[in-house]
Parts: structure tokens; C-alpha cells; sequence
């Protein structure tokens, strides 16, 4: 019986992996030098925590949501995004208990989504993301703004286009559902059955709607810049005016709604423009969302973040033609020939990497040729080979395998010898 994996998942084997660290290693290092701190959530929540969090008008909680009941016959659900989980985590633990503070939080991990998959989308993908809660500062939008290009500039990121837009607070965007309720309620039986719900309980979610975005109304639709108040407005304009004088470019997309419903004030995606990436060129979205923290129980605190699927930033680095890592090389492979050799192989093996030295050695009993073999395979920088004559002078051979000049030297020596010879080959 052939056991293979689940539709929509993937192995990331050692080859790959290497750049999963790199960008994971970059986005943590941007994200510290910008004082933002990990937090780790579980990886499946009650269900209330995505239908009340997300919104259960969104495509994610009525299509895509991995939900179960556990043997206590409670509903849970495997993440589908990470905003709902550590607004959950930063209510429960009070993360808030200090007055006036700023909370900047940054996570990764799987989240899991129930879609067709294709290139850069999978069932269970990796997601990092960025939250910040406490503060409703428009620079503060900027800030979070400049972080993501930053992570996309440390990865060789440059075909990039920021769009933004503003959703406005309570008062206008329920401005804007009368209009778009007005707008679209005369012909709402021309669209898909998804509009049609959508219309009373969320109309901007039509807006979203994948099955219905050539509707000629949807041209024509309501534009929420034209319904902001002076106060919304005044936000907006701060927060494009701290973007301008960081240089970070950027487009206004007035039909730019996202599809959570947690979003207001600022909103915004950043697109991959590298040619052939595909016709999904999101990369990253993310917005304010200042009332999602009060849904959980928690007092009135504005938060603003973004995520982004690790699987489309490897594609679009590729698309860029941007030098991934490779996996790394060894320094040195001990090849042991007979017993007593490899038993001082072993003990020296242990040694070097003590010392920070990247080794291994054969453990297959394997002939002298084939384990100059595994050495090279492995991309070792330098043998060190240690036989019978070796062992009775408490010696060692150090070959380098670029070169392959040899030196005999005294055991002790080896840890010295052996950063000498990776440094730049060996002396005569």
C-alpha cells in the first residue's frame, strides 16, 4: 500500500528548508530590531475564536475552516490565519495589564485553509505575521509598513507595489454599507448566492467576491474614500504623509477592502510585480483592526498587523531571480579506517564540533574510496584522515579537498590545523 500525503500539503525537504530558515531568520532579525517580541499560539482553537474574530460572512469561516469536535463534543478548529489567535492569547494572559503600553508581537507557523490548491497557496501553508496593540497612532501604521519592506528588502525583494486604502472607523463604514446596500440591492439576484447573504449582514464583502468581479456594479460600487468622515480622513492623511517621508511608495485602491471582517482605518496588500510571477501577485496583506481586542472580552485597544504566507515570498524570490541559500557544506569529514581508528574518530568528531566545527563522519563501514566519496557529496571543505600509521604517531592527515594538497599533523593540533586550512588551503 502506497501512503502518500494529503492534497494540498507538501514536504519541505533538507534542500528547501534552508530557505524556509533564511527567510524566517531575516523577518525575526527585522522584526527584534523593531522591538517587536515572538509569541507562539496553539495551532487549533475553539471555533468561536475565528467565527467571532474573523466574521462569519468571510469565505475563511463558511468554506475554508478545518473544524472538528474533539471526544468532549467540543467544536475546534485547526488556524486558518493568526491575528484571531493572538488577539485571543493577548486578552486571556492581560498582556494589556500595563497602562498605556505598546504590545508588538511576532509569530509564525502552519495555518491551514480548505481550498483549491495551486502554486504558493496550500491547504496548510506557513504564515508570519506582525501584530501591534495599545496604540492607534497613524505613525504607527507607517511603522508596521516599513517593517514588511524592510523584510523585503533584507530577502532581495525590489518588484514590489504597495496598495492602500482606508476603511474609515464605525461611523463611516456604516455610511458606506447603506450606500452599498442601496447600490447593489435592486440587482442582488444577478449575483452568486454568497453576495446575495452577504448584502444585510456585510455588504463590503461583496466587494471581495471572487465569482462576481466583472459585475458591472461592482465597477460602479459605493468607493468608501468618498464616505469618511473629517476624522477618519485626518488619519488616512497622517498615515500617508509618514510614508511619504520615510520614501516608501505606495498606491491608494479605493475598492481595496480585504477579506476579514476585523479591518478598519488603514487596509493594504503588497504585490509581487516580478514578471511571471502569476496572476495572484499578493504576497502580504494586513490592516488596523481597533475593535477585535473588545470582541474578546478585552478593554478597548486599537491593534494594527500583517501576514504573510512564507510558500508566495519563495516564489516571488524566485521570480526576482534572487540567490537562495544552499545547504550548508561540512568542514571537515573524518575518514577512520579499522576499529581503533574509528574509535578516536569518534571521540575527535565530538571535539570539533565542540569547538564549532560542522563534522561527520562514515558510520556504514565503509572503504576508504567510498568515504572520500561521502566527503565530497557532502561538500566537506577538508578530510581528516586517520589510519593505523596515524594512530601509532598520534597523528593525523588533513587533505583539502578543493586543492588537494595534504599535510601531516600532530593530533593535537587538529583543531588549529583545521581553521588554518578552511580559512585558504593548506602550507606546505
Amino acid at each position: 500500500m502506497s501512503i502518500r500525503l494529503p492534497r494540498g500539503t507538501q514536504d519541505i525537504l533538507p534542500e528547501d528548508a534552508v530557505v524556509w530558515q533564511h527567510i524566517e531568520k531575516i523577518a525575526r532579525e527585522v522584526c527584534q530590531g523593531y522591538h517587536f517580541e515572538e509569541i507562539r499560539t496553539p495551532i487549533f482553537e475553539h471555533t468561536e475564536v475565528f467565527t467571532r474574530g474573523v466574521g462569519d460572512t468571510t469565505d475563511i469561516v463558511q468554506k475554508e475552516m478545518y473544524t472538528f469536535k474533539d471526544r468532549g463534543d467540543r467544536s475546534l478548529t485547526l488556524r486558518p490565519e493568526g491575528t484571531a489567535s493572538v488577539v485571543r492569547s493577548y486578552v486571556e494572559n492581560k498582556l494589556y495589564g500595563e497602562a498605556n503600553a505598546l504590545t508588538k508581537l511576532f509569530y509564525t507557523g502552519p495555518m491551514f485553509r480548505y481550498e483549491r490548491p495551486q502554486a504558493g497557496r496550500m491547504r496548510q501553508f506557513v504564515q508570519f505575521g506582525v501584530e501591534a496593540l495599545g496604540s492607534a497612532n497613524p505613525h504607527l501604521d507607517a511603522e508596521v509598513l516599513a517593517l514588511l519592506i524592510e523584510i523585503c528588502n533584507r530577502l532581495g525583494l525590489v518588484n514590489l507595489k504597495l496598495v492602500i486604502n482606508s476603511l474609515g472607523d464605525k461611523d463611516s463604514r456604516d455610511s458606506h454599507r447603506q450606500a452599498l446596500i442601496h447600490h447593489f440591492e435592486p440587482s442582488i439576484e444577478e449575483f452568486c448566492s454568497d453576495c446575495q447573504s452577504r448584502l444585510t449582514k456585510n455588504p463590503l464583502r461583496i466587494l471581495d467576491c471572487k465569482k462576481d468581479r466583472d459585475h458591472p456594479l461592482m465597477k460602479t460600487a459605493p468607493a468608501i474614500l468618498d464616505f469618511l468622515n473629517d476624522e477618519s480622513r485626518h488619519y488616512f492623511e497622517k498615515v500617508k504623509q509618514t510614508l511619504d517621508q520615510l520614501d516608501i511608495a505606495y498606491e491608494v485602491d479605493a475598492t481595496l477592502v480585504r477579506g476579514l471582517d476585523y479591518y478598519n482605518h488603514t487596509a493594504f496588500e503588497l504585490m509581487s510585480t516580478a514578471p511571471g510571477f502569476g496572476a495572484i501577485t499578493t504576497l502580504c496583506g494586513g490592516g488596523r483592526y481597533n475593535g477585535l481586542v473588545q470582541e474578546f472580552g478585552g478593554p478597548e485597544t486599537p491593534g494594527i498587523g500583517f501576514a504573510f504566507s512564507i510558500e508566495r515570498f519563495i516564489l516571488a524570490m524566485k521570480a526576482e531571480g534572487v540567490t537562495l541559500p544552499e545547504r550548508p557544506k561540512l568542514d571537515a569529514y573524518i575518514v577512520a579506517l579499522g576499529d581503533e581508528a574509528n574509535q578516536r574518530g569518534a571521540v575527535l568528531l565530538n571535539e570539533l564540533r565542540k569547538q564549532g566545527f560542522r563534522v561527520d563522519k562514515d558510520y556504514m563501514d565503509k572503504k576508504m574510496k567510498a568515504q572520500f566519496k561521502a566527503a565530497d557529496r557532502n561538500g566537506a571543505t577538508c578530510t581528516i584522515i586517520i589510519g593505523e600509521d596515524e594512530l601509532a604517531n598520534e597523528q593525523a592527515v588533513i587533505r583539502h579537498m578543493g586543492s588537494g594538497e595534504q599535510k601531516t599533523i600532530a593530533y593535537e593540533a587538529i583543531v588549529t590545523e583545521l581553521g588554518e586550512s578552511i580559512k585558504g588551503g593548506l602550507e606546505a
